[in-house]
């Protein structure tokens, strides 16, 4: 064992690059090796090279949420290495056509993945005719986009990029500015095994975002563990009115608080250019001027609210439901009007504003970039 151990001690002396030519002291050699190495894996481009980081990346099982394994793609699993691809990529701006936007301009941490504006902005200042949504939570998603469009995460996360009011890029382009990066292109390699392709960069930017979750809520901690302490009382009494009066649950169900069903709430409907949403992607005469229920997750961080951002504040939200939403022709049956007290309503308020949780604080942008 000694031996041997002598016999590396005089490899890694041989190794160590020694401009001077003079004799180097084992102290010496080993600590210019040591150095060579930490050097090594703090360079941003070198921990891809890490064999460590190709490990599986473990998805944490927050509570509240279902158990991620249940919903990872077994052709899929997200690695170390992926999902730090997938952070670059998310929020490198040099991914749009006037290098000022990036996935992270409209889903903000900062604001829970959202980007406190009506409608977002793209490139040259363009608005968009729709409120960016939060991505947390996504793991869990069955669908995507107000109207349901892209049916996995994948097809989503590539749709940006090449719309020519956000990103404003070809899928050319955006592989052509990706590829022009040698660092992109031996993430990718360590990565993926492959050139920098739409199908690595559409899974990075999805392993990425998996890790986006919003659990361990007070309401999760009263709900799950019995604790009394963990939710107000003025909360407590909101989640009665939730569950009951409120009727919320009919839509809001489930551990993400939503059906990821499609509703027609009458938002916009007296608007003379309505939104038709879920039908023009259906076609489907019941799907006129419906969209997808958005989670609850973090609800109080993710204002203006409504797939057009029309409501500043949770209490007009609120408001609007009471009355029963804006009547049409194409309305969901069960919006009625509640007829909820103010004291209700301010009960329900609270209850809204402690759905706030933990699992995404972590995603924070890169301080640099592969270059």
């Amino acid at each position: 064992m000694i031996q041997n151990a002598f016999s590396m001690l005089m490899d890694i002396r041989r190794l160590v690059p020694n401009p001077s030519e003079r004799p180097l002291s084992f102290a010496l050699a080993l600590t210019r090796a040591f150095i060579g190495c930490g050097l090594f894996l703090l360079s941003p481009d070198a921990l891809a090279l890490d064999p460590l980081r190709a490990a599986d990346k473990e998805i944490p099982y927050l509570l509240g949420l279902g158990d991620p394994n249940e919903f990872l793609s077994f052709e899929s699993r997200p690695t170390t290495r992926s999902v730090e691809l997938g952070r670059f990529l998310f929020f490198d701006k040099r991914l749009s056509g006037d290098g000022t936007i990036a996935c992270s301009s409209c889903h903000l941490p900062s604001r829970a993945f959202t980007d406190g504006k009506a409608v977002s902005i793209g490139i040259n200042g363009q608005r968009g005719h729709r409120n960016a949504p939060t991505i947390v939570n996504r793991l869990y998603g069955r669908s995507f986009f107000w109207d349901g469009r892209a049916h996995t995460l994948p097809e989503q996360t590539l749709e940006p990029f090449i719309s020519p009011v956000e990103h404003g890029l070809s899928q050319r382009d955006l592989l052509s500015v990706v590829s022009s990066i040698p660092g992109y292109r031996r993430l990718f390699r360590e990565t993926f095994g492959t050139d920098v392709a739409a199908e690595g960069i559409a899974v990075a930017l999805t392993h990425f975002q998996w890790t986006i979750l919003s659990g361990n809520s007070p309401v999760d901690r009263f709900d799950y563990r019995g604790d009394a302490t963990a939710l107000p009382v003025a909360a407590q009494r909101g989640f009665l009115v939730f569950r009951g009066k409120g009727g919320c649950v009919r839509c809001h169900a489930g551990p993400n608080y939503t059906d990821e069903q499609y509703h027609n709430l009458g938002v916009g409907w007296e608007s003379p250019h309505v939104d038709l949403g879920r039908y023009s992607v259906t076609r489907q005469p019941e799907d006129i001027g419906a969209f997808k229920t958005p989670t609850l997750r973090e609800v109080a961080r993710t204002a203006p609210y409504m797939h057009d951002g029309r409501f500043k504040t949770l209490r007009e939200v609120v408001n609007f439901y009471n009355h029963g939403g804006v009547s049409n022709p194409h309305q969901d049956p069960i919006m009625q009007p509640l007829f909820l007290s103010d004291d209700e309503r301010e009960d329900l308020e609270a209850f809204l504003n402690n759905l706030s949780g933990q699992g995404w604080q972590q995603a924070v942008a890169p301080r640099v970039f592969p270059k």
